[in-house]
């Protein structure tokens, strides 16, 4: 006679097999949350750590730029002195320009020539006096060509004198201070006694 077995091995090994698949789960979720879990605590700690270089960058931006625009203003405090030291460079050498200037009129202008004004406007300067001869005033010319003070002598207008009795010829002159810039507030005209130069 065949031996049956009635006992519920069938059911028995099913719920085995359940047990097993939701011991399998539940282990495969527990290292899927623990996986999720440390990835997420790496990729946190990386963020914190670009978002506290972040801060540090802008923190040290804010530093520079702070620094730049002290640099600025340093900068436009070093023109402003360089123009203040230009100033007074100007001003040194232009102390005695108005001496030079006579002193070195005094050398160009040739017995025979007399001056009866001399105006002085920035670098200009405006001669006008009477000469006895064309000669003397070509001499004159000549002497400012090669003055190291004078320069770009131009004889505007010579003429015989109005007193038919007089030999002299008036004559209007310009000449150009070289070297200086004019310096405002100094450019008023000086017009001596008329008399003569030598």
């Amino acid at each position: 006679m065949a031996y049956i077995n009635l006992l519920p091995w069938r059911d028995a090994a099913r719920k085995e097999r359940q047990k097993q698949y939701l011991t399998i789960l539940t282990a495969t979720a527990v290292i899927s949350f623990f996986l999720i879990f440390m990835v997420n605590m790496l990729y946190s700690a990386r963020i914190d750590g670009q978002m506290q270089r972040n801060s540090y960058l802008e923190n040290e931006i804010k530093v520079l730029d702070q620094r730049i625009a002290e640099i600025r203003t340093l900068n436009e405090l070093k023109k402003s002195l360089q123009q203040r030291m230009s100033l007074i460079s100007q001003l040194q050498g232009s102390r005695n320009l108005g001496t030079q200037i006579m002193d070195e009129i005094a050398r160009i202008v040739p017995a025979g020539v007399y001056l009866n004004q001399l105006e002085k406007k920035g670098t200009s300067l405006l001669l006008i006096g009477k000469s006895e001869s064309n000669n003397r005033l070509s001499n004159m010319l000549r002497e400012a060509e090669e003055s190291e003070l004078l320069s770009g002598p131009y004889l505007e207008f010579i003429e015989a004198g109005k007193d038919s009795v007089s030999l002299l010829s008036n004559f209007k002159m310009h000449l150009t201070v070289k070297g200086y810039e004019a310096v405002q507030g100094n450019d008023s005209p000086a017009t001596p006694a008329g008399g003569r130069a030598q």
